[in-house]
């Protein structure tokens, strides 16, 4: 694990040279002034694999209430309409 420091004016001038060479595990802190002030670090990879449909089937039950015409006063409210 490595650890770049670079002050703001390196960070405008080199920030994506920099970015570049980082491998999983490194990091850039960036300076204002010697005091630390941002962390730059990558991203874990990204999962290539598609996600599998239906993983959560059978976990929630939906009533076929849910399905029901609301009532008019709680209706109204959606439409923002006073009572």
């Amino acid at each position: 694990m490595a650890t770049v420091k670079l002050d703001m004016q390196e960070a405008q001038t080199r920030l994506s040279r920099h970015v570049t060479a980082l491998k999983q595990g490194d990091r850039i802190l960036l300076y204002r002034r010697n005091a630390p002030v941002a962390e730059i670090r990558l991203l874990p990879e990204a999962n290539k694999q598609p996600r599998p449909v239906g993983l959560g089937k059978g976990l929630v039950e939906i009533p076929d209430s849910f399905f029901d015409p609301l009532p008019d006063d709680i209706l109204d409210l959606f439409e923002g309409k006073s009572n």
